[in-house]
């Protein structure tokens, strides 16, 4: 059993539930490397891996409430056309822009005229069930380092984070 503060690593193909197309997969490429509980990987991902081993292999069907959330017609909204000087909007496009906590938002271009631009702040896979296959390739107890960094990451907290006092040039 794969319990919280295990770094994990896994292999991985998703597609939406129904349809044969794939939206993501590390199939051949580097495997995905995350701390089980911290949230970093959507929810139901992470509840079906909790009761994997290591080489076992799964398909996992994940309804929308726990990988990206219901679509909401609400998160859709018309924008002054005059917030996206300089950029050449095309219906689809993703934009990314900062939210009013700072945080980093990813929008979908729905439509623009010469006035209004149509953004939709839903995650583009809200609303849809997603169909994994997923292998588990590791799972141990992470480290202290990989506890207060993340696995491969860098931590620039308050008291020099892991990169020590003097820093390490990453950003």
């Amino acid at each position: 059993m794969i319990k919280d503060n295990f770094a994990v690593s896994i292999e991985y193909e998703v597609k939406e539930e129904g349809n044969g197309e794939v939206l993501d997969s590390n199939i051949g490429s580097k495997p995905l490397e995350f701390i089980m509980g911290r949230g970093e990987v959507i929810r139901g991902l992470e509840n079906a891996i909790a009761s994997m081993a290591i080489g076992e292999s799964k398909d996992i069907v994940i309804p929308p409430s726990e990988a990206y959330g219901d679509y909401n017609s609400e998160y859709v909204q018309e924008v002054p056309r005059d917030q996206f000087v300089g950029i050449d909007l095309q219906e689809g496009m993703t934009l990314f822009g900062q939210g009013e906590n700072g945080e980093t938002v990813q929008v979908t271009v729905k439509g623009f005229n010469d006035e209004v631009a149509i953004i939709d702040y839903n995650h583009p896979l809200a609303g849809k069930t997603l169909a994994f296959s997923v292998t588990i390739l590791d799972a141990r107890e992470a480290t202290e380092q990989e506890l207060s960094c993340g696995i491969g990451g860098h931590h620039h907290g308050g008291g020099g984070g892991c990169c020590g006092g003097g820093g390490c040039g990453c950003h």
